[in-house]
């Protein structure tokens, strides 16, 4: 069984949604990005663990501003959540990202977040 942590959760998602999906949906805001999150169950399932074992980790990310859970609606990363992708993205599959993203995509939304935490 693969360990659940947060990091843990935002490679999988990562992963499933760069090799596996060839997809990610982000929604803009003022002074933020958001990046659509794959449900709870698709990565319990994507990491082979009793979906219940995900929900925990899920509690924690929200308690750290990570993601944020909207009815109806879905996951998605909050500010933060999306750095925290972002680093995940360039460490573990640079090359992928970039060919989906394209590097002005990466660069433009660590800018967005990192000037957004910068700012007073």
């Amino acid at each position: 069984m693969a360990s659940l942590d947060i990091p843990a959760l935002f490679h999988a998602a990562a992963e499933i949604l760069i090799r596996e999906d060839q997809r990610i949906s982000v929604e803009y805001s003022a002074g933020e990005a958001r990046i659509r999150f794959p449900t709870t169950r698709r990565l319990a399932r994507y990491l082979d663990v009793p979906h219940y074992y995900v929900l925990p980790v899920f509690s924690m990310m929200e308690e750290k501003h990570l993601v944020r859970r909207e009815e109806r609606v879905g996951i998605s990363t909050t500010g933060a959540g999306t750095m925290l992708f972002l680093d995940v993205i360039r460490g573990s599959m640079p090359d992928e990202a970039a060919a989906l993203l394209g590097e002005g995509t990466i660069a433009a939304l660590a800018a967005l977040h990192s000037s957004a935490a910068s700012a007073p």
